[in-house]
């Protein structure tokens, strides 16, 4: 495998220590098992999660930022961490849909877990390797407990899945053995995780276990091969560690490393000990201290290794900035090299630890602050979005031949003007670290930081956005009734001249359109105004989002939905259960670090429904996917106790992709994510089937009462 060599432990007598425990974040009682990827991640099952979560098994939806309880070995013993979900990978039937409650074998079903531990008070890593048939391989119980350990031996390893069937004596493989390392003794190490047990049949009356016989199948497991979990992992980019392919003799960063390093180490001892520091920063073992790396073995290693070149950077710039240029520029030319080395990578995740939710829920406005011009990013865990901005080059803003502020860095300024003191300060040394050894010069990072300070001043002084109301009343079949308020911040002001004239739908469109485009001016310099549409209880799913104002002779249709961020809102339900107004704005209050719930079973009661939201005030969103009849209940009971934001989808029964979709949009970016999703289904809808609503209740902006008084009544 060539001078520098793979992941280093390899000593299998201390295999059950690189066994994570992952508990129910309830009770702390175990959920399952993992395996310890590097210091701060563990690998274990998705279902694993659910269960520690109090989710359905099979739930496909992202954990978002909700702690997981994880316990781990180390040199002081097991020691319980919370952990976040970094990567996920939900389980999928054998056809790529959801996975039925009666199948035995699926895909996918993996999450790698971020783990708040001190990097040193974890046991290291293990060797992997792929997964044969004919391997005597061994898995632990979650509990963590060395006496748990299963003997098994794999019996099918060429596709997706491995079987793994168990030893007559000793432990069987059973609940609370999922997410566990399966453990090749031969090879000392890790070829699969275990995902499931094949258990013995069940007597359909009773449910009890049949008695054996000798037609039963006995003490089969099943797991996924590490060679397709290598696969999924990369396709989340959650193997970063690993080494990538050769790099080619003639490419430009290839020679351009060779001679950079042949002006640094004119001597082969000099470069023998780098090697060896860096092999250490890398976590990969060294050849020894006899024969240094060829020239040419160690520009591979710094091409190939995603961490490597950051770290030689990190090492040869205390010794020679000059050449630690020359490495950079040739950096440059390459794919592969991340920018963070370990130790960079590592700190910053310490620090965004111990960042308040209420601000990494802020981390994609930040993200869009600070890069106005880059292309989209994708949604996803903050990991997601740390891994695709590592890979952004940076700005425009520096002089000729001078490295220019990467796009993490900036973004990390952004963030650092809304965390606190001690946070802020954390970040902002950390920063200067990674520029300090990037070479860029103190006053391009500085330059950056007083951009984000400025944008913290404008976000303290920025006033509220700009909103249209519109009071939407059924009058005769097809049309409507409006009122229409403006409130560019201090408070609505009515603009509509009458109630008394009913329109149809494109008529109401192009009045709201009217009103709309004159606040052009204001609206140029924020975001796009808000279209709140007050509703009574049974107008929840009026489509006002749909209706189209354009003109038979117009250029573009004028649909509301798509062209503003368009929410409802029914004041009813709050002003006849006064007693939930307080509720209603404490919920408010928490938007940005408040629960998330999702209702999608449809055979629960509505009461139920009442009784879990009163025991979840902390609850600031809802989404709500069950078939009509029972979802309009729902939605009410969740609007009357002052649930400020609830999201449905009134086209689907159930199942529905609007759900799935905003599970990924933090809850202050809903109304402008659901804009973009009419949009989208205008324009694909096969890959955006769905009808979204979204009611929104703001607690701090004012709502006119007039909505409650008759249309024949004077304003």
């Amino acid at each position: 495998m060539g001078w520098f060599s793979a992941l280093g432990n390899t000593g299998g007598s201390a295999m059950g220590a690189c066994v994570a425990s992952v508990r129910r974040a309830q009770d702390g009682t175990v959920a399952g098992a993992g395996f310890i990827l590097a210091a701060d991640t563990v690998l274990t099952c998705a279902h694993v999660v659910n269960d520690a979560l109090g989710r359905e098994l099979f739930d496909a939806r992202p954990p978002g930022p909700d702690e997981v309880p994880v316990e781990l070995g180390g040199p002081r013993g097991r020691k319980r961490y919370p952990a976040r979900v970094a990567h996920w990978i939900p389980p999928r039937s054998m056809a790529d849909g959801p996975v039925g409650v009666d199948e035995d074998e699926w895909l996918g079903d993996l999450a790698v877990l971020r783990v708040d531990a001190p990097g040193d008070g974890v046991h290291p890593p293990s060797h992997r390797t792929l997964m044969e048939a004919g391997q005597e391989v061994r898995a632990w119980h979650g509990s963590g407990s060395g006496n748990t350990f299963a003997d098994l031996t794999v019996k099918f390893a060429e596709g997706q899945i491995g079987y793994l069937d168990g030893d007559t004596t000793g432990m069987a493989v059973g609940p609370g053995y999922s997410g566990s390392p399966v453990w090749s003794l031969k090879h000392r190490a890790v070829v699969g995780l275990v995902v499931a047990h094949f258990m013995p049949p069940r007597d359909p009356a009773t449910g009890a276990f049949l008695p054996y016989s000798p037609q039963h199948l006995v003490r089969r497991s099943w797991g996924i091969p590490w060679q397709h979990v290598e696969a999924e992992l990369r396709s989340v980019g959650a193997l970063d560690s690993e080494e990538l392919s050769y790099a080619e003799s003639d490419e430009p960063a290839f020679v351009l490393l060779i001679e950079a390093l042949d002006t640094a180490f004119p001597t082969p001892s000099g470069r023998g000990d780098v090697a060896r520091q860096l092999a250490r920063a890398c976590d990969v073992e060294d050849g020894g201290e006899v024969t240094p790396p060829t020239v040419e073995e160690f520009a591979d290693f710094l091409l190939t290794h995603p961490r490597a070149l950051a770290a030689f950077t990190q090492i040869l710039r205390r010794r020679d900035a000059t050449a630690t240029g020359h490495v950079l520029a040739a950096g440059r030319l390459a794919h592969g090299p991340r920018l963070l080395s370990p130790t960079e990578y590592t700190r910053l995740h310490q620090l965004l630890r111990g960042v308040d939710k209420s601000v990494l829920g802020r981390f994609g406005e930040a993200m869009r602050a600070a890069l106005p011009l880059a292309a989209a990013l994708p949604g996803g865990s903050l990991d997601t979005l740390l891994d695709r901005l590592e890979a952004l080059p940076g700005d425009g803003h520096s002089e000729d031949g001078e490295p220019r502020v990467p796009a993490l860095l900036r973004v990390m300024e952004y963030v650092g003007v809304l965390c606190a003191g001690p946070q802020r300060a954390g970040l902002r040394m950390w920063s200067d670290g990674v520029s300090v050894r990037l070479g860029i010069p103190r006053s391009a990072l500085a330059e950056r930081r007083s951009d984000a300070q400025d944008w913290a001043r404008e976000l303290r002084t920025r006033s509220a956005r700009v909103r249209v109301l519109v009071e939407v009343r059924r009058a005769e079949p097809g049309r409507h009734r409006l009122r229409i308020w403006c409130d560019e911040g201090a408070g609505p002001r009515q603009v509509s001249v009458t109630a008394a004239v009913s329109y149809s739908a494109p008529e109401a469109a192009r009045e709201l359109l009217r009103v709309l485009e004159s606040l052009g001016p204001l609206a140029v310099e924020g975001q796009r105004p808000l279209v709140e549409v007050l509703v009574d209880r049974t107008s929840l799913n009026l489509p006002v989002d749909e209706w189209a104002g354009g003109a038979p002779d117009e250029i573009v249709p004028g649909v509301l939905g798509v062209e503003f961020p368009l929410v409802v809102h029914c004041p009813e339900l709050l002003l006849r259960h006064e007693r939930f107004l307080p509720d209603w704005r404490r919920r408010w209050n928490r938007l940005d670090s408040g629960a998330t719930l999702v209702f999608s079973d449809a055979s629960k009661d509505p009461n139920q429904i009442y009784y879990e939201l009163m025991g979840k005030l902390d609850a600031v969103r809802v989404s709500v996917d069950v078939p009509p009849g029972l979802r309009e209940g729902i939605v009410q009971i969740c609007l009357a106790v002052g649930v400020p934001v609830v999201v449905w989808d009134r086209g689907r029964d159930e199942d529905s992709h609007v759900v799935k979709h905003m599970a990924e949009v933090s809850t202050r970016e809903l109304p402008d994510g659901v804009r973009s999703y009419r949009a989208n289904t205008m324009a694909r809808p096969q890959e955006f089937p769905g009808r979204p609503v979204l009611a929104w209740a703001d607690a701090d902006r004012t709502v006119p009462r007039l909505h409650l008084i008759e249309p024949q009544e004077s304003p």
